[in-house]
């Protein structure tokens, strides 16, 4: 069985001019995004869920120094990907309001904050579903057909790049949060409901007509500043990250299952790795903070409770922007492992 590839840190510079010709030779024009507020450009905002991040000090580096729904103080992993193909520096959500069709064939986000693998997930926020973001790509492909043709509407969608970046929500907000898991499966029960819900969703979008897969993993839970002072530690909470990397083995595993059952091109980006890499060597990266966030006091604020707060000088010198999201600094980090791999397993 073929293994699929794994970038865990340190990806070479990827030549960004030798991509790009790459793409146009490949016609991959378009980046279908699906997760959760790691790649969520701002569908939240018109949802009824406390989970959103459309206000200050969000958006602080983005362009305007405007909010948008990113959590974050600037741009997404996602856009950097989109800037490094070259047709768009921002993934829009699809749910915006102000998103032009002409724009559609470029790529857009049906990411939700607080959204994950498993529906309950999403159902305690009130935010959107894999099943819900999947019936809004179905929606995507009647505008998409509508601006450019069946035809080329086909083609942009079997030649464009997936990402799909979720699984932290169906943790921090459901399994150790909410009881109601808790009580039905213990976590290694837990974790392969999961694996079987993710694999499904798989199966569903190569029978939609997608075949390039680009799968983030989850992050060390246990370093997140919110997870370590609910547990009272200054270090990463090990249990938390023991179940963060098992898990991330799963989804390795359920990428070589989807390859040699749909033949569907699939990449796994170690955000696991990437993040704790920065976390044990920081110099290395310019990074002077590692523990807490650059919002209010960094230990427990993000989202709502970091709404109009005082942030650090410097964001790009932290690996955390709230208590539980990384900084802008931190995804173009994870953006370049992606295009790394891109270029090496889809592109070449």
């Amino acid at each position: 069985m073929a293994m699929e590839p794994v970038l865990t840190g340190g990806a070479p510079a990827v030549d960004i001019s030798k991509m790009r010709q790459l793409a146009r030779k490949n016609n991959v024009t378009c980046i279908l995004v699906f997760g959760d507020s790691s790649v969520d450009p701002g569908n939240n905002n018109i949802l009824r869920t406390p989970m959103k991040g459309n206000f200050p000090p969000y958006g602080i580096n983005f362009f305007g120094g405007r909010p948008t729904g990113r959590f974050t103080n600037g741009r997404l992993a996602t856009d950097f990907i989109a800037e490094a193909l070259g047709y768009t520096k921002a993934i829009p959500a699809f749910l915006d309001p102000a998103v032009k069709k002409f724009d559609l064939r470029y790529g857009v986000s049906f990411a939700s904050a607080a959204s994950g693998y498993d529906d309950f997930t999403a159902n305690i926020s009130n935010v959107l579903s894999v099943r819900q973001q999947l019936d809004y790509f179905l929606h995507y492909k009647i505008h998409l057909r509508e601006a450019v043709g069946k035809k080329a509407a086909n083609e942009i969608i079997r030649n464009s790049i997936v990402v799909m970046s979720m699984g932290t929500n169906d943790f921090i907000q459901n399994y150790y949060l909410d009881p109601t898991r808790s009580k039905q499966y213990t976590i290694e029960q837990y974790l392969n409901f999961l694996i079987t819900r993710m694999s499904r969703t798989f199966q569903v979008m190569h029978k939609l007509g997608l075949r390039k897969l680009v799968t983030v993993g989850v992050p060390p839970v246990g370093c997140m500043p919110i997870v370590k002072t609910i547990m009272d530690t200054t270090s990463c909470y090990e249990e938390y990250n023991r179940v963060s990397s098992t898990f991330n083995s799963k989804i390795k595993h359920t990428l070589e299952a989807i390859m040699a059952s749909t033949g569907m091109k699939t990449a796994f980006v170690d955000a696991y790795g990437i993040i704790l890499n920065a976390i044990d060597n920081p110099k290395r990266y310019g990074i002077t903070e590692i523990s807490k966030g650059c919002c209010g006091t960094g230990t427990v604020e993000y989202g709502n409770s970091c709404k109009g707060m005082s942030t650090c000088k410097d964001p790009s010198k932290y690996v955390f922007w709230d208590a539980v999201h990384p900084t802008e600094k931190m995804y173009k980090i994870i953006a370049d492992e992606a295009v790394a791999s891109l270029t090496t397993y889809f592109l070449s």
